[in-house]
């Protein structure tokens, strides 16, 4: 098969680099986007999220548990652009935005002894995600976190991005992610086809395909396998997605994660964490601005 290998050149063509008519709005998608996600245990992933999509967008609707409500206001102190919504209206917000991302730091199902646990915490997480695919079916999705392991496939939007790792991977399509790249490329371009999907994986080299077209992205380091740089590039994605689309978004929001932690561990070695990738990635992605 065909695979193609991402680069600076790709985002050339990208509708959120190029903007609007004027030029102070060149790098700025002048939309808005939604992310729903958190937990009375996780705090941080739909706060990295956040603070990663809020650097590509105007505005970023974010909905959490009442218990996180505190948290988000007191980033509001060094972050301006986003409105926290309560979860009984997202719905409405969701409806309005150009692209919605849900999941991270959601509660989840867990496996046992006893196989597939999913309790009353996983349950609202799986009431609150099915609801609003069905309340807003055409919306560009980003599913990723504590929703990849309560859904069933077949219940995702079509079209939807998604970025699982191994477990998450396993739990939603039935089978094991493939250790051969090449073996790799080939499932992830086949279930994407069959379940009308954006897939991507997380690797040393990254594989996105919307079932049609296969993309890998180099590089990046080992500071990468550190907790919350999942959210980050869902994030990134969700960002991307209110102007461009799912295959592009994946991909650009891999290869910027790969680059900042790059640059990073020119001066800190891997000593890096979500939060300092958070930060690097507009300086990596204002060099591709500069370029164009």
């Amino acid at each position: 098969m065909n695979i193609e290998t991402f680069d600076q050149s790709w985002f050339k063509n990208s509708k959120t680099l190029r903007g609007g008519d004027s030029k102070y709005s060149k790098g700025v998608t002048g939309g808005g986007v939604t992310i729903i996600g958190g937990s009375k245990l996780f705090h941080g992933a739909p706060l990295i999220a956040l603070k990663a999509a809020s650097r590509i967008v105007s505005m970023v609707y974010f909905a959490s548990p009442e218990e996180d409500r505190e948290i988000a206001e007191k980033i509001k102190t060094s972050l301006l652009n986003f409105i926290w919504v309560p979860y009984n209206d997202v719905d409405k917000y969701v409806a309005k935005s150009e692209a919605a991302l849900v999941g991270p730091g959601m509660m989840r199902s867990h496996i046992s002894e006893h196989g597939f646990v999913c309790d009353s915490e996983g349950q609202e997480t799986r009431r609150l995600s099915v609801g609003l695919f069905k309340e807003c079916p055409e919306q560009r999705w980003v599913v990723d976190g504590g929703t990849l392991q309560i859904i069933n496939v077949n219940e995702l939007p079509l079209g939807a991005v998604v970025s699982p790792n191994k477990k998450e991977f396993s739990m939603l399509f039935g089978e094991e992610m493939k250790d051969d790249l090449g073996e790799r490329a080939e499932q992830v371009c086949r279930l994407a086809n069959q379940y009308s999907l954006v897939i991507l994986t997380k690797d040393e080299v990254s594989i996105v395909s919307d079932g049609i077209r296969t993309v890998r992205i180099l590089g990046g380091n080992e500071g990468l396998v550190k907790g919350c740089t999942g959210d980050l590039i869902a994030g990134i994605i969700v960002g991307f997605l209110a102007k461009d689309d799912g295959l592009f978004a994946a991909a650009a929001a891999s290869y910027l994660t790969k680059k900042a932690a790059e640059k990073l561990a020119v001066n800190r070695g891997f000593m890096f964490n979500a939060d300092d990738l958070v930060d690097v990635v507009p300086e990596i992605y204002g060099e591709v601005v500069s370029s164009y």
